[in-house]
Order: C-alpha cells, then sequence, then structure tokens
C-alpha cells in the first residue's frame, strides 16, 4: 500500500537517528545527567521518529504515537514482524499516559536501557533499507 509521500519524512528520519545517537552516546559515557527514565525517553522518541519517516515516506500515518500504535501502522506495510513487535511492546509497558483514568508510569533500571537501546538500535536496522534506498524518494 503506497499513498502520497508526507514531503517531510526526512526531517523525521535525521531526528531520530539523532535521538538514538544522543542516547546511546550518554549511556557509552555514562552521564549521570541521562537517567534511565531520559534514555528511555530519548529511545522511544527515536523508534517513534523513524517509524513515523517510514509510514510518511510510504503515505501514511499512525493512529496515535504509542509504542503499539506505531507497532500496528509498521505491520500494515511490513507484514508480521513477530520479535520486534515483542520488543515494542515491553517499551509501551512502560508509560502508559493516554488514558488520564489509567495513567501509569513504571520507571525503567540501568538494566532496561541496554535493552531500550538495542531496541532502538534494531528498529534502525529494520527500517534502514527503507529510508535510505536509492531511489528518487531518498535524494535531498
Amino acid at each position: 500500500m503506497r499513498l502520497v509521500q508526507i514531503d517531510n519524512w526526512r526531517d523525521y528520519r535525521r531526528d531520530g537517528e539523532q535521538f538514538l545517537k544522543t542516547a546511546q552516546g550518554a549511556y557509552d559515557r555514562r552521564k549521570k545527567t541521562f537517567t534511565p527514565e531520559t534514555l528511555y525517553n530519548l529511545t522511544c522518541m527515536a523508534i517513534e521518529k523513524l517509524i513515523m519517516a517510514f509510514l510518511m515516506k510510504n503515505g501514511d500515518l499512525a493512529e496515535n504515537h504509542t509504542m503499539a500504535d506505531l507497532l500496528r501502522a509498521l505491520q500494515l506495510h511490513l507484514g508480521e514482524i513477530p520479535e520486534l513487535a515483542e520488543k515494542l511492546l515491553y517499551l509501551n509497558d512502560f508509560q502508559e499516559i493516554c488514558d488520564l483514568d489509567q495513567y501509569t508510569i513504571r520507571i525503567p533500571c540501568e538494566v532496561d536501557v541496554l535493552k531500550f537501546l538495542a531496541i532502538g538500535e534494531e528498529v534502525r536496522t529494520v527500517l534502514f533499507p527503507h529510508l535510505y534506498d536509492a531511489g528518487p524518494a531518498a535524494t535531498h
């Protein structure tokens, strides 16, 4: 399914790459100002931006921007991706903030950070061929 490309998808791709690079760099340098919660948020923003870039490039948008909704939209284009789906739903469980009556946040710990960053990199790897192809849509 391909609709009309949404023009600024490259901005989302760039932002996603930058968020992921910032999160990984902060973790690698053990910057104390980047708490596990901050690294979670940065990594999730990176994932959101990369998935949105992919969807926008394909003329589509997600219903909402939760990991579960982004996953549903992604699977409409890529088909079933069970291993990645499980990981995105794992991230989704840390913040359920759409329903004000059921608002819950689970604070991540140090061990979770490695999982977040690995999931972010996996999303980037899965989408890389679609976001950096040699076709006319990939040129600046």
